[in-house]
C-alpha cells in the first residue's frame, strides 16, 4: 500500500527537483550513491549514540534519493538493468545500517540485549525477505505475494518511531516506548512476510511440477 500509494505521491513533488539535478548534470547513479552514503552515515553516526530524533531527520532526507534517482533515469531515457540493480542493492546497504546502528545502541548505552537481538532480527529478515522473492523469480515462480510487512512498511515504521522517540530528549514524556514497540511489530512482521513467500514459492513449485507432469502425460497419451 505505502509502496503504490506513497511513493506516486512523492514522485509527483519531486518530479521537478529531479529535472533541476539533471539540468545541472547529475546522474542517477550519483544520486543513489550519495543518498546511501547519507544514510549509512545518519545511521551509524547518531543512533549508537541515541540521538533518533536527528539521526532519524538525516536519514529521511537522504533516503528521498531512492525516489529522486529513478524519476531521473526516465526523464532521461536512461533506465536501465544497472541503475536497478544498484539501487536495490543499495537499498539493502542503507537498510542494514539503520537496524544496526539501532543494535549498536542496545548493545550499549541502550543496555538492552534483548532489543540488540531483535534489532538484529529485523535486519537479517529483512535481507531474507528481499531474497526469497528475488530468488523466487530467479527459478521462475512468479512469487505472486507481497506480504505483510515490506521495505516501505519497515522503513516508515521504524523511522517513524524512532523520531518520534527521540524527542524524549527534547524533554516530552512517556515516547521512548515506541522504538521498543516498533522493533517488535517489524520483527513480527518481518517473519510472517517470510514465511509468507517462503509457503507461496512451495505453492507455485507443486503447482509448476503439476502443470509439468500433466503436459508429459498428454504428450506421453499422443
Amino acid at each position: 500500500m505505502l509502496n503504490k500509494y506513497a511513493r506516486a505521491f512523492f514522485t509527483r513533488v519531486l518530479t521537478p527537483f529531479a529535472a533541476l539535478l539533471l539540468r545541472w548534470g547529475v546522474s542517477p547513479d550519483a544520486v543513489t550513491l550519495i543518498g546511501t552514503a547519507g544514510s549509512v552515515a545518519g545511521a551509524l553516526v547518531f543512533f549508537p549514540r541515541g540521538e533518533f530524533f536527528w539521526g532519524t531527520i538525516t536519514i529521511t532526507l537522504f533516503i528521498f534519493s531512492d525516489l529522486v534517482d529513478g524519476n531521473m533515469a526516465r526523464q532521461a531515457g536512461r533506465s536501465s538493468k544497472w541503475g536497478a540493480f544498484l539501487d536495490s542493492t543499495l537499498d539493502r546497504v542503507a537498510d542494514a545500517a539503520i537496524f544496526g546502528g539501532l543494535a549498536m545502541w542496545y548493545a550499549g548505552t541502550g543496555d538492552n540485549n534483548l532489543l540488540c537481538v531483535v534489532a538484529i532480527f529485523c535486519l537479517a529478515s529483512g535481507q531474507v525477505v528481499s531474497y526469497t522473492k528475488a530468488r523466487g523469480e530467479s527459478l521462475g515462480f512468479p512469487v505472486d505475494v507481497s506480504g505483510l510487512v515490506e521495505r516501505a512498511e519497515r522503513l516508515v515504521i521504524t523511522l517513524v518511531a524512532a523520531g518520534v522517540a527521540g524527542l524524549h530528549t527534547f524533554g516530552l514524556p512517556y515516547v521512548e516506548w515506541l522504538l521498543p514497540f516498533a522493533l517488535w511489530v517489524v520483527a513480527v512482521g518481518s517473519l510472517v512476510t517470510m514465511l509468507q513467500r517462503i509457503l507461496t514459492v512451495r505453492r507455485e513449485s507443486i503447482e509448476m511440477e503439476r502443470a509439468a507432469a500433466a503436459l508429459a502425460g498428454a504428450e506421453g497419451a499422443e
